[in-house]
């Protein structure tokens, strides 16, 4: 482990896209190889990058690293003999591991996982959609435009015929601002991604065209079901950074009620009647 840095380690995976956690043992009782102040990076294929202490305490953290990448929470964990368990939590609530190891130490260890932020995916090449890709850049969103769409900076290029390549997400966000440029390949390969919130900028009417285009092409109506339009809350914006703003803060009220596409009295969210005419 000669000259390894792990601020660099965590760099190099967040930069790669990769979820992982980060582990570091806060303190240790009794004789063992592990050091308090010792850190580790923990993928989500279960490398250790870093040393934390013997095999059973990897163990237990490739499994506790397990559980937080799941459920996105910051955990403490003990290792300890397994002589001395006799539950699985102990007395002050920390839940307990198994060692075997005979050096016969304890080991804390707070596990804090990395998620990465849901893709912001925009079909598009309109003053809008690079409006709402600088909007989603500084909001710390992974966002992602077509090679050919004259991207701001801090977005990820995608081959335009293949946006699959991006390993879209049901958690991810997808927004077609064509604006008149292929509109309706635009909404096919929105709607053919697993994404469950998909957007668009466009006058009701123009969405109902092309999506009963694609119900005529076979396209599942649960899946064209999928799509509001038009896209973003109604703030009355007119120009392309007003409209991006609006777009922005609905998914931020999508993301943080769970995907309801609902407002509190259960109407439709109501959106600006004049976009993408």
């Amino acid at each position: 482990m000669t000259g390894f840095d792990i601020f660099d380690t965590i760099e190099r995976l967040r930069r790669a896209g990769r979820p992982f956690c980060l582990a570091t043992v806060v303190r240790t009782a009794d004789v063992t190889s592990a050091k308090a102040g010792a850190k580790a990076a923990v993928t989500e294929a279960g490398e250790i990058i870093g040393h934390l202490g013997g095999g059973c305490v990897q163990r237990a953290v490739r499994s506790a690293a397990a559980e937080a990448l799941s459920s996105g929470e910051t955990r403490l964990i003990r290792v300890k003999p397994a002589a001395r368990v006799v539950a699985m939590t102990d007395a002050d609530g920390v839940p307990l591991y198994r060692s075997g190891c005979p050096s016969g130490g304890t080991v804390d260890i707070l596990i804090e996982a990395y998620s990465l932020p849901p893709q912001l995916v925009i079909f598009g090449a309109s003053p809008i959609a690079q409006a709402i890709a600088s909007h989603g850049v500084l909001m710390g969103y992974r966002v992602a435009m077509a090679e050919d769409a004259g991207a701001p900076e801090g977005v990820r290029l995608f081959p335009a015929a293949d946006p699959a390549a991006l390993g879209i997400g049901a958690d991810d966000f997808v927004v077609v601002a064509s604006q008149g440029q292929n509109d309706l390949a635009a909404l096919r390969a929105a709607l053919d991604s697993p994404a469950r919130h998909v957007a668009m900028v466009a006058s009701r009417i123009k969405a109902k065209a092309l999506t009963d285009r694609l119900a005529a092409e076979g396209m599942p109506a649960d899946r064209i079901a999928r799509l509001k339009s038009p896209a973003g809350l109604d703030l009355g914006g007119i120009d392309p950074h007003e409209i991006a703003v609006s777009v922005i803060a609905e998914i931020v009220r999508w993301r943080n009620r769970g995907g309801l596409h609902k407002d509190d009295a259960g109407s439709d969210w109501d959106t600006s009647p004049q976009q993408g005419r």
